[in-house]
């Protein structure tokens, strides 16, 4: 088995997009580092996450993924708060009881917190992906719209087990 780490925001729900809306709707200057701190700090979590849509059928696809056996597959996601770590590891349990969510803060790169040497990261921020392979690791970006910028690409979680399937066997 190999390890799979898989992004939350702007993988399994996007999260990226209606937060975005919120703060634009509060005239809240994303670009203003400290008022866009304390706004994800302050958020209600537990609301995003029951407003938000599913990314191309991300849970589906995570169980997919299980099924097969190939991976030993986590969540792998920065937050800004604990509040939002709390929030979303309670929403992966109602899917899933038995995958590992592994919350980073925002401080913090991916790549402190688990081993990433040979290790899949999919994430849709191609900053934290050239992190990953700078530790040796293999990273995959996740885009609807297929743009891997420079790296290899996937619309649909699934997709990755015709990716690896020869890698892992």
């Amino acid at each position: 088995m190999i390890n799979l780490y898989i992004d939350f925001d702007g993988v399994i729900l996007d999260t990226i997009t209606v937060t975005y809306e919120l703060m634009k709707k509060e005239g809240i200057d994303r670009e203003n580092r400290e008022e866009a701190i304390k706004f994800f700090q302050n958020l209600d979590w537990k609301y995003i996450l029951s407003i938000t849509p599913e990314i191309n059928d991300s849970i589906s696809c995570i169980q997919k993924l299980i099924d097969t056996k190939l991976f030993d597959i986590s969540i792998l996601t920065h937050v800004n708060s604990l509040h939002e770590a709390v929030e979303k590891v309670k929403f992966i349990r109602k899917y899933f009881k038995d995958i590992t969510v592994i919350p980073v803060p925002k401080e913090i790169s991916k790549t402190k917190m688990v081993q990433t040497e040979g290790s899949i990261l999919v994430d849709d921020y191609a900053g934290n992906l050239r992190e990953w392979e700078s530790e040796n690791g293999i990273a995959v970006r996740f885009s609807k719209k297929l743009n891997g910028k420079g790296f290899l690409v996937v619309d649909r979680l699934d997709q990755l087990i015709d990716m690896f399937s020869e890698t892992v066997e």
